[in-house]
């Protein structure tokens, strides 16, 4: 059995590699921005230019990483950021930069390049 911290690092490394293309990077962004109602998969796919399949090969990753959330509405999935997943990811690299180490000043860090 793993120390729990090599297990969440592990976690951490999995959500990560499930963010590291620019198409799910894009529907993070997208269902962040459209929270905490989240959107419908057709929604998601016009506002990205997305096709069916590809889209839905994506939230799946996104899903089975815990980044995303899925509810069923008749015939519709509506998929949400799981803020709280993203929450401990970004904690967690905020302490190893920010706080432990103080490779970057936390007064620094701003969102978007305000």
């Amino acid at each position: 059995m793993m120390p729990d911290s090599e297990a969440q690092l592990m976690r951490f490394a999995d959500m990560l590699s499930a963010m590291g293309t620019e198409p799910r990077l894009r529907i993070v962004r997208l269902l962040l921005s459209a929270h905490p109602t989240g959107m419908v998969v057709g929604e998601i796919g016009s506002e990205l230019g997305i096709t069916s399949s590809t889209l839905s090969h994506h939230l799946e990753k996104l899903k089975n990483e815990g980044l995303v959330t899925v509810k069923r509405e008749g015939v519709f999935l509506r998929y949400m950021a799981n803020h709280q997943a993203l929450q401990e990811l970004l904690a967690f690299l905020y302490a190893e930069c920010c706080t432990r180490n103080q490779v970057v000043e936390p007064e620094k860090i701003t969102c978007c390049g305000r």
